[in-house]
């Protein structure tokens, strides 16, 4: 059986499964094995334990990070602030409609990634080029969403907590406008969107909770007879189980249903 933990590559990168023949735990910063080198990142989580023959094409954690990788890992970053200056400065000579979000080194420095927005299809292969002949490694060019953007900068939300995206959300999932009116939540954008600009992640995260409970009550204009008399469902509370109902001669009575 063959331990597998969840890794985030470098600050901003992907998630992916990685078996571990040491002991790491949640947060432990680790050198990894790549398709194309070595690599860093943080581990996120522990999976389980896997059969030989279901982890056999997952790579490993080569070990935790030494007081000599984190040295390379600050100097990569320090070198970062340069590359996005000479990669700006070639966007601007191409005349490509894009904007540079920030750029990484893999931990063996044989690639940069360079993280950008853009309305639409982008082709960079022009400048792809320039910048593998200035910097003379592998070049990757990654289009990222204004969700991924808050990520990569990371930030603090309206709860005063770390941003979700940034600590523990492996992947987003999709938050419609359905979630907010299910709850009962304020439509106002600027209270339920976070600062990507849509709508905030955190909306799904009781939904299920509420949808299980709104099934077992009555709907919003049901007519239902209490012991003051008969009346019309006007508003309800799922989290007290109640609904307010509006009785024929004008009063709102709160009445438990669940």
């Amino acid at each position: 059986m063959q331990k597998i933990v969840e890794v985030r590559l470098r600050e901003s990168g992907q998630i992916f499964p990685f078996i571990s023949d040491i002991d790491v735990k949640c947060a432990d910063i680790v050198i990894v094995e790549q398709e194309r080198g070595i690599d860093w990142g943080q581990v996120i989580s522990e999976i389980e334990f896997l059969p030989d023959e279901e982890a056999k094409n997952l790579k490993r954690i080569l070990r935790k990070a030494t007081s000599q990788d984190l040295h390379q890992i600050e100097e990569n970053r320090k070198s970062v602030s340069s590359a996005m200056k000479v990669c700006e400065s070639k966007i601007k000579k191409h005349n490509l409609v894009m904007k540079l979000v920030g750029a990484e080194y893999v931990f063996d420095r044989t690639k940069i990634i360079f993280y950008f927005t853009a309305e639409g299809r982008v082709d960079f292969r022009e400048l792809v080029k320039d910048l593998a002949k200035i910097f003379k490694i592998r070049i990757e060019m990654r289009q990222i969403g204004v969700r991924d953007e808050a990520r990569f900068f990371g930030g603090y939300g309206v709860c005063g907590r770390q941003l979700c995206c940034t600590s523990f959300l492996k992947n987003f999932v999709p938050v419609s406008i359905k979630l907010a009116k299910d709850q009962q939540l304020p439509l106002n954008p600027q209270k339920i969107s976070g600062i990507c600009g849509r709508l905030m992640c955190c909306l799904s995260y009781e939904y299920e909770m509420y949808k299980e409970l709104l099934d077992k009550m009555c709907k919003i204009g049901d007519r239902i007879t209490l012991p003051e008399g008969k009346g019309k469902v006007v508003s309800l509370n799922p989290l007290k189980g109640t609904v307010n109902v509006e009785t024929e001669d004008g009063k709102i009575i709160e009445h438990k249903v669940l």
